[in-house]
């Protein structure tokens, strides 16, 4: 099926340099999205995942998979571990991660913007995709650069800012299906959105729909089940993740198996944006809080007809 993917079939790519080290894979682009990613990162026992950095324009949402850790935000610590979730805001703290004595895994989603800046305060440069701007001639990687600054300091943990949030903590709301926990909004996200999805067995998520503005990523976390993609099905378990780009104009759900599904639902938030549920035809301008239904559907390529 076009845009689904298993995380554990898609090649990761090593990077290790100094007290940075870790696997990455590029789930984003293995389930066809590109106004947004999704990276798999696993990090080394004891290492750090990136250089400190803050993006400027984008908006980071970072998963806690497995193992445990430190976040480190200009300069303070806080302990991480499985089930929590870090919202980034985009031109706000500089941060990084740093795993535990059994390695950290990380989904780490984010927005592709256009002419997206980044800041790295203690390499001493800033990114301007694909050029890196520096004020002085030290032509190294920002990697080598953040290696030659050594490792972060680190000092006691501290209590977790607001922007830290494990889905435990987090009061669920009774949806279709079973719960929701908004995790992003818990966590102070403002452009994107990350929630988790735990479905009953045999129980379907949101209606089968389409986005014309909101690009989504799903990653099914435990159980399994079915999604349904147009008029095409596809069995998914532990570790798929599909892609759903807008403006597509093909229609997707998920349903659970008899032993239930849990996923997490990553989305941009357009204010222009409008879904379609074509099983029942209704439509939801989603920016002005409307939705009907339609009576009567034409499809056209190019032109629309007279």
């Amino acid at each position: 099926m076009e845009h689904l993917a298993q995380w554990d079939e898609v090649e990761p790519v090593r990077r290790d340099a100094g007290h940075l080290a870790g696997s990455w894979r590029d789930l984003g682009t293995a389930a066809g999205t590109w106004s947004v990613g999704l990276q798999r990162i696993q990090v080394d026992p004891g290492k750090w995942a990136t250089p400190a950095h803050a993006e400027l324009v984008e908006e980071e949402i970072f998963y806690v998979v497995s193992g445990s850790g430190l976040s480190w935000m200009d300069g303070h610590v806080y302990e991480i571990g499985a089930g929590d979730c870090l919202v980034y805001l985009a031109a706000e703290e500089a941060h990084t991660h740093r795993a535990g004595p059994h390695g950290l895994e990380l989904l780490a989603f984010g927005m592709r913007s256009y002419h997206a800046g980044t800041s790295l305060p203690r390499a001493g440069m800033v990114r301007l995709d694909p050029a890196w701007v520096d004020a002085s001639a030290d032509s190294r990687h920002p990697w080598e650069r953040e290696v030659a600054a050594g490792e972060p300091e680190v000092g006691v943990a501290e209590d977790r800012p607001r922007n830290i949030v494990n889905v435990a903590d987090v009061e669920p709301l009774e949806v279709r299906g079973g719960l929701d926990v908004d995790l992003g909004r818990s966590g102070g996200s403002e452009r994107t959105g990350l929630c988790q999805v735990i479905l009953e067995p045999g129980k379907s998520g949101a209606p089968h729909h389409c986005h014309s503005a909101e690009e989504e990523i799903f990653v099914v976390l435990e159980g399994g089940g079915t999604v349904y993609l147009g008029d095409e099905e596809a069995p998914v378990r532990p570790g798929h993740v599909l892609g759903r780009p807008p403006g597509t104009g093909v229609a997707h759900s998920l349903r659970a198996s008899e032993e239930g599904m849990t996923y997490l639902a990553y989305g941009t938030r357009e204010v222009n944006d409008i879904a379609y549920y074509p099983r029942s035809n209704k439509v939801n301008f989603r920016g002005i809080k409307l939705i009907g239904r339609i009576e009567r559907l034409d499809y056209w390529d190019g032109e629309p007809p007279e």
